[in-house]
C-alpha cells in the first residue's frame, strides 16, 4: 500500500469519524432538547395541579368563613324562638294594663317589655313589618285562613296580623300569622 492510498484512507476514516460523532451529537441535543421538552411540559402540568389546588383551598376558606359566620348570627335562636311567645304575652298584657287605674304598674311592666325587645333586637331579631292592606306573599307570610274581603280593594292582601313575624338576621324564624281577602 502506498503511502498516498493509506492517507487516503485515513482521510475517509477520518472523514465518517467525523460524520459519525456530528450525527451522535445531533441525536444528543435532539434528546437533549426532547428531555427539556418533556420536563417543560411536567412543570406545567404541576403548575396547572397546584393552581386547582389552591383556587379549591381558597373556595374551601371561603366557604366555611360564610358557613361559620352563618352559625354566629343564628348561634341563639333557639332561645330567641323561645322568647317569641313573652313578647307576645307584652303586647296582649300592655293594652288591658293601660286600661286600669294602676299607672305605675302599666309603666313597670312597659319598662320590661321595652328592655326584652331591645336585648332582643341587640341580638339581631327584627319584626315582618306585615299590616292590613299589604299584598299577600307566600314566602313571608303564613296565611291561617281566607275570609271574604270586606272591600274589594282588599281581595288578595292582608285583612289581619294575628301573630307578628320575626326574623333573625335575613332568616324568618317565625312567619306573620295573617288573615287574607278573597
Amino acid at each position: 500500500m502506498s503511502e498516498k492510498d493509506s492517507t487516503e484512507e485515513l482521510d475517509e476514516i477520518l472523514h465518517e469519524t467525523e460524520v459519525t460523532g456530528e450525527q451522535q451529537e445531533t441525536e444528543n441535543i435532539e434528546e437533549e432538547i426532547s428531555v427539556e421538552d418533556e420536563l417543560r411540559s411536567d412543570l406545567a402540568k404541576e403548575k396547572e395541579k397546584f393552581l386547582r389546588l389552591f383556587a379549591e383551598f381558597e373556595n374551601y376558606k371561603k366557604r366555611t368563613s360564610k358557613e361559620r359566620m352563618d352559625l354566629f348570627k343564628t348561634a341563639g335562636q333557639e332561645v330567641i324562638v323561645a322568647m317569641l311567645p313573652v313578647l307576645d304575652d307584652f303586647d296582649r298584657a300592655l293594652p288591658e294594663l293601660k286600661k286600669s287605674e294602676d299607672k305605675e304598674s302599666f309603666k313597670g311592666v312597659e319598662l320590661i317589655s321595652n328592655k326584652l325587645r331591645e336585648t332582643l333586637k341587640s341580638k339581631g331579631l327584627e319584626e315582618v313589618k306585615a299590616k292590613q292592606g299589604d299584598v299577600f306573599d307566600a314566602e313571608i307570610h303564613d296565611a291561617i285562613t281566607q275570609i271574604p274581603a270586606p272591600k274589594s280593594k282588599l281581595k288578595g292582601k292582608i285583612i289581619d296580623v294575628v301573630e307578628k313575624g320575626f326574623k333573625l338576621g335575613d332568616k324568618i324564624i317565625r312567619h306573620p300569622k295573617v288573615v287574607v281577602g278573597k
